[in-house]
């Protein structure tokens, strides 16, 4: 089955290319675009895809925004969200949005590729270069007791130890090398972890670990 994509950017060229790198590959479809994060709702709700990918910046609704209202109406789509290095402050509230990760407008077309079917198999995007960056900003104020850190109460030790490599961006298998398991183990515990903070992929575990104080600001 192919991976349904909506694209969603104020800029009419922007989108044709990304739409002649997407659809290029065989198991990946674009059914639909849009060119604010309004009408992005109303595209997302009539083709009913996997994957948005979502700029930040656009007139009349942003990307924030239109991800807050997509994933309002539809929690199963992946939002990823199109972000330049100067965008701390947007990428930040992308991340309280719920999306699913971020794709840097510079990257290459092997990478945007990657990172649709990355997201639609459940995965989020790590990227230590936007993603970890801006966790760690906005984790830096005085951590509170949310019903979330209760809920790290039921982690076991071991569900502790791999949300904190988690939350370094490593993968199943560097975490398995790590802590000396299998890497089927660790995706057990991945899965059991993500279930036990109620958040959809890694990128929001990671944000559960910084925002509960697990994993503080530059710790390793």
């Amino acid at each position: 089955m192919n991976i349904r994509v909506v694209l969603v950017d104020d800029e009419a060229m922007v989108r044709v290319g990304l739409r002649m790198v997407l659809t290029a590959e065989p198991d990946i479809e674009v059914v639909g675009e849009a060119p604010d994060g309004a009408s992005a709702v109303d595209v997302v709700a009539s083709t009913r895809p996997d994957v948005v990918l979502m700029d930040i910046r656009m007139p009349h609704v942003d990307g924030i925004e239109g991800a807050r209202r997509v994933l309002a109406g539809h929690p199963d789509v992946r939002v990823v969200v199109l972000t330049t290095f100067d965008e701390d402050d947007y990428v930040e509230a992308a991340l309280r949005a719920g999306v699913s990760g971020f794709l840097l407008k510079v990257s290459p077309p092997e990478q945007l590729i990657e990172a649709v079917r990355t997201v639609a198999t459940g995965g989020g995007l790590l990227d230590p270069s936007v993603t970890l960056r801006v966790i760690e900003s906005f984790a830096a104020a005085p951590s509170v007791r949310t019903p979330r850190a209760a809920v790290l109460d039921t982690l076991t030790e071991r569900e502790r130890d791999v949300l904190r490599l988690v939350a370094r961006g490593l993968s199943n298998a560097e975490i398995a090398g790590q802590l000396y398991l299998g890497e089927a183990t660790v995706k057990t515990h991945v899965s059991s972890v993500l279930a036990k903070l109620g958040v959809r992929d890694r990128v929001q575990a990671v944000v559960a670990a910084y925002e509960t104080g697990l994993v503080r600001p530059g710790e390793s």
